[in-house]
């Protein structure tokens, strides 16, 4: 029997790969047999096969990458991210418009058995209570116009991080129905905290005390490798009847809150 966990003879591309999770995920699929591995970050890394150097906060750079990106893609995941402290056109550019435009961008090179993966968070579980207007968000396409739409209604969405994460839930749920009729599943991970570098901003726009006691909850953060493992199953051919999941890997957060265990 074959490995369904094996990445051998596979072709990757991550996104954030220069540091936290991704700088994690980059090795770890190496180990899995991943044959070529493209990395994608705005800051400078020697991690994959091919590594890219770009800016995801701008249409123009996503563009970019796609020109740099030829042939095969077996399996794309989406994993760089921002927190609350960027302003609003960093944060949905690189947090929700760039994934979606890579993933879209990179369709018609990815096979039949190949998968998108993006890296969500449980930040987005609040979805459901916004659904329609993240509907109506995702139905503009359009950049620019996303963005101003965003900017424009910011004071309804509350934190504009945890918005973005749940713009992300129902994009997953979204763009499954038209990607697995190309047999391409699509998939996030959803983490609880992470102990990255990204904790530092936030712990600035979210306050210590509120990170401390998430924290406290689960028994402490995830490392980025935990993460980073669960990403690589949901990517590999041992996920291969996951589509449209929001996968959560909090430590157990959620249930907790689901069950009114939180103390």
């Amino acid at each position: 029997m074959s490995n369904p966990f094996s990445y051998a003879g596979k072709r990757i591309v991550v996104t954030g790969a220069a540091s936290g999770v991704g700088a994690d995920l980059v090795p770890l699929l190496a180990e899995l047999g991943a044959e070529e591995i493209i990395t994608v970050d705005r800051n400078a890394t020697d991690l994959g096969t091919t590594n890219i150097r770009a800016d995801l906060s701008t249409a123009a750079g996503v563009d970019e990458v796609l020109g740099q990106i030829d042939g095969r893609v077996d399996v794309l995941f989406n994993n760089a991210g921002v927190a609350a402290n960027m302003p609003i056109a960093v944060l949905y550019g690189v947090n929700v418009l760039a994934p979606r435009r890579l993933a879209e961008g990179l369709l018609d090179q990815i096979p039949a058995g190949g998968t998108v993966v993006y890296t969500a968070s449980m930040a987005g579980n609040g979805w459901p209570a916004n659904k329609d207007v993240i509907l109506e968000l995702l139905a503009i396409g359009d950049w620019d116009k996303t963005i101003a739409f965003v900017e424009e209604r910011a004071e309804e969405f509350g934190d504009l991080y945890n918005f973005t994460k749940q713009v992300m839930q129902v994009h997953t749920m979204q763009a499954s129905k038209a990607t697995i009729a190309k047999g391409v599943r699509s998939n996030s991970v959803c983490p609880g905290l992470i102990e990255t570098p990204l904790m530092v901003d936030f712990r600035a726009t979210m306050g210590d005390q509120v990170i401390d006691w998430t924290a406290s909850q689960t028994g402490g953060m995830a490392t980025p490798l935990q993460i980073a493992e669960v990403l690589a199953f949901v990517g590999s051919d041992a996920s291969t009847f996951l589509n449209g999941t929001n996968l959560l890997a909090d430590g157990g957060f959620t249930a907790a809150l689901t069950t009114n265990q939180l103390v």
